[in-house]
């Protein structure tokens, strides 16, 4: 990455922190950022359980002036079709202009006795920008509870892009505050990008 002042330096910082293979992830950063600065970023270090065997994922948001940036690594441990281990990183550059929604979840704690800018137990950073999409579909029904007519299906197709869950008990709670940052920042350029 390019010096591009203290988000960047943070940026590298927190990939380095995550510990879940740094030089690949940052390459792989270098390589879509074109030069650009960091406006603000997240990186999200997930662990999985698949049967014996832990599993990891690291997501990386970055904020550019005109971009989100999306990186997602994988490992792949050895098996009996690939005898060695491997990862797997991608990169996504979605101009601003094309994100549609950007949705921040909450969950608190003692809602009642909320007091502004506490950090939440959780937070759900949800992105979309058109490139996938999600369907709910159940049967249609007309009201009657004697009609036994076939109504067709009924359904919601919801943009569902990017969905990253940072939980306080999990990540900690400089995490989800920098989850809310995030969020707040990459709202704020979408909106910008509109006018």
């Amino acid at each position: 990455m390019s010096d591009g002042g203290t988000a960047t330096t943070d940026l590298r910082a927190a990939i380095e922190r995550a510990g879940y293979y740094p030089a690949l992830v940052t390459e792989a950063l270098v390589t879509s950022l074109a030069h650009e600065p960091v406006r603000s970023w997240l990186v999200h270090h997930e662990a999985t359980f698949d049967r014996d065997e832990l599993r990891r994922h690291v997501t990386v948001l970055v904020l550019t002036p005109t971009r989100l940036l999306v990186g997602h690594t994988d490992d792949h441990p050895a098996d009996d079709v690939v005898p060695r281990a491997s990862a797997t990183t991608s990169t996504e550059a979605v101009p601003l202009r094309q994100i549609g929604t950007v949705v921040v979840t909450r969950t608190l704690d003692d809602p009642v006795g909320h007091v502004v800018g506490q950090v939440p137990r959780d937070v759900v950073l949800t992105v979309g920008w058109g490139a996938v999409a999600r369907i709910d579909l159940e049967p249609a029904t007309c009201g009657d509870p004697e009609c036994d007519a076939d109504h067709g299906y009924t359904g919601t197709s919801t943009a569902d892009d990017l969905t990253v869950r940072v939980s306080a008990e999990g990540d900690g709670a400089d995490a989800v505050t920098q989850a809310l940052a995030f969020a707040a920042e990459l709202s704020a350029a979408t909106a910008a990008s509109v006018g």
